[in-house]
């Protein structure tokens, strides 16, 4: 944490009213960094917050010489180490990206080389940068494998990354980027996708790096759990311009400025569960006649009995492998899913929760005809499911995934896409009609209804998210799943489509199979809870039972590593 001795040491990023353009095609400009400041000493970890577009990843490709044209700097300063980086290149005498400034990724899959082995790519940079031998470059990548917490480091040197799990491959990551001795770290959403014991881990690893090594870290971020657990300092950002700065305690308890008291007030409390929550602003908000619209045209009736069953799974089992491509060797089987059972009632929104690789989304998946069940078996509203979903059951049980941006077509303007199922199931007589059902489903889910004509990459994440339910929702499906809907998405946008979703089913009737690894999400959401490890189901409860009296080890360890904002602001509060 920061002290009086911070203050004595160079910075290790000094950034000087730093301002970024982009030109666009209209002959307008478009201003994504507006004159910033921010500066990091060695051992601070330094978090930059906002929503999408506000800016802090473009901060972060700047410093690292990333920009993509035709963004460029037009004025202010940078440097690194006290060296000033040329803003007509990007680069500095004496610094190198990948030696002296190291980045870790939010998907450590695309960071990482598919086709090289771990000791390859950890080697590389030390061989270029360093100009080690490669026993020295291989012994010093064993030292960092132990140094992250990769268990069996010695093994784990020939693996190849999709041999890693999603925590290990992470922890790769870091280790490359600490590979050279880097002054400066750059973390671009480095635990978003990961579950919380795992994420726990990680925040631990990099808090380490900076109290041990005097590493400076930029932490680029929207959870602010992650900040109020091991940030020094923190920047909040809004529409390329920074609204407020400060120490994480000062700005997290007390901040000052409007955008960011709205900004920490919809993050989800795992404490108590609320009716809605905060949002940034009215305008996103589903109207009432909108909503009521929704309903009208829903199979749904109402929150409905809640002994109304509308899915019941029952002793379900999914197996992978079992079949050689080698004559006479004889494959290994991986159960993923091993004898679960739930119902989901009528109005009700059931979770799933667990760490990846638990079989959450694989029994999602076999409900939805995704995935093939070994044994077990599915009833959806009174109907038992076959290996083939029959027209009927696919048109009343849709899904929403996690990644809208590929759940969408993007050569499909809005309007069509949305219009596409509903045509297809013959719930419109004609294509006019089928395109104005769009537009009321576009504004019930909180856009306007012009915003169809547009194709899916002019809209933001959150948005296209919003389409994705809308889409969904054309068919006037009994159920729906959703599968990590909010995962990727800025706290105030995740507010605003959780408040929807349930909006959804209390006026549309609708069902829903919520999945998620956050904790905080599930209980605001969900009125019963399955918490699963290793495929199987190890309890089941009503939501308030299950998080003040968790029964099962392995859920109050969950509750435990959950990052709480208001809990860790208490915890430092008492120290």
């Amino acid at each position: 944490m920061p002290n009086e001795t911070l203050a004595a040491k160079t910075p290790v990023l000094d950034i000087r009213k730093l301002r970024v353009e982009y030109p666009l095609a209209n002959g307008d400009t478009l201003v994504a960094v507006k004159d910033i400041d921010l500066l990091i000493r060695p051992g601070e970890i330094h978090a930059l917050v906002g929503e999408s577009g506000a800016g802090k990843t473009t901060v972060g490709n700047a410093l690292m010489g990333l920009l993509q044209a035709p963004g460029k700097i037009v004025s202010g300063s940078i440097a690194i180490a006290g060296k000033p980086i040329d803003l007509r290149t990007g680069r500095t005498e004496g610094i190198v990206p990948g030696r002296d400034v190291g980045a870790i990724f939010q998907d450590p899959m695309t960071s990482l080389n598919p086709l090289f082995t771990v000791e390859s790519q950890l080697c590389e940079g030390m061989l270029t940068h360093l100009k080690l031998s490669r026993a020295e470059a291989k012994a010093r990548a064993l030292d960092l494998m132990k140094a992250v917490g990769i268990p069996e480091p010695e093994r784990r040197l020939g693996s190849y990354p999709h041999q890693l799990s999603g925590g290990q491959r992470q922890r790769v990551v870091i280790a490359t980027a600490l590979a050279c001795g880097p002054q400066l770290i750059v973390a671009d959403e480095p635990t978003t996708a990961l579950d919380v014991s795992v994420q726990a881990q990680i925040l631990k690893l990099i808090r380490d790096l900076a109290d041990q090594r005097g590493v400076g870290v930029l932490l680029v971020t929207h959870n602010m759990g992650v900040v109020a657990e091991i940030a020094d300092r923190v920047t909040i950002m809004q529409n390329g311009a920074v609204v407020e700065s400060g120490s994480a305690r000062a700005v997290l308890t007390a901040p000052k400025a409007p955008y960011a008291r709205t900004l920490i007030a919809a993050v989800p409390p795992i404490e108590v569960r609320l009716d809605r929550l905060p949002v940034p602003s009215e305008e996103t908000q589903v109207t009432l006649d909108a909503r009521a619209a929704v309903r009208s045209k829903s199979t749904g009736s109402g929150t409905g009995s809640r002994d109304d069953v509308v899915l019941s799974v029952r002793d379900l089992a999914v197996e992978y492998g079992g079949r050689s491509l080698i004559p006479g060797r004889k494959a290994s089987v991986f159960k993923a899913v091993k004898g679960v059972s739930f119902d989901v009632r009528r109005g009700e929104i059931f979770g799933l929760v667990g760490e990846s690789g638990c079989g959450k989304t694989t029994v999602a998946n076999t409900i939805a005809g995704l995935v093939a069940q070994s044994a077990g078996s599915i009833d959806f509203e009174g109907t038992a499911l076959g290996a083939k979903r029959e027209k009927s059951v696919r048109k009343s049980l849709q899904m929403v995934f996690q990644d809208p941006y590929s759940a969408l077509n993007p050569r499909l303007r809005i309007n069509s896409a949305i219009a596409e199922p509903i045509l297809f199931y013959k719930l419109a007589s004609n294509a006019e009609e089928a395109r104005q059902d769009a537009r009321t489903l576009l504004e019930a889910v909180g856009l306007p209804a012009d915003a169809g004509g547009r194709f899916s990459h002019a809209f933001s994440g959150g948005q296209r998210q919003r389409i994705a339910i809308a889409r969904a929702l054309g068919p006037r499906p009994s159920l729906l799943i959703c599968d990590e809907p909010t995962s990727a998405l800025d706290v105030s946008v995740q507010a605003q489509l959780l408040n929807l979703l349930k909006d959804l089913r209390d006026l549309a009737g609708l069902s829903m199979l919520f999945i998620s690894h956050d904790l905080a999400v599930i209980r605001q959401m969900c009125d019963r809870i399955a918490v699963m490890k290793s495929g199987e189901i190890v309890e089941l409860a009503e939501t308030e039972t299950l998080f003040t009296a968790p029964k099962h080890d392995y859920t109050r360890e969950l509750l435990r590593l959950a990052p709480s904002l208001d809990r860790i602001l208490s915890r430092q509060a008492a120290e």
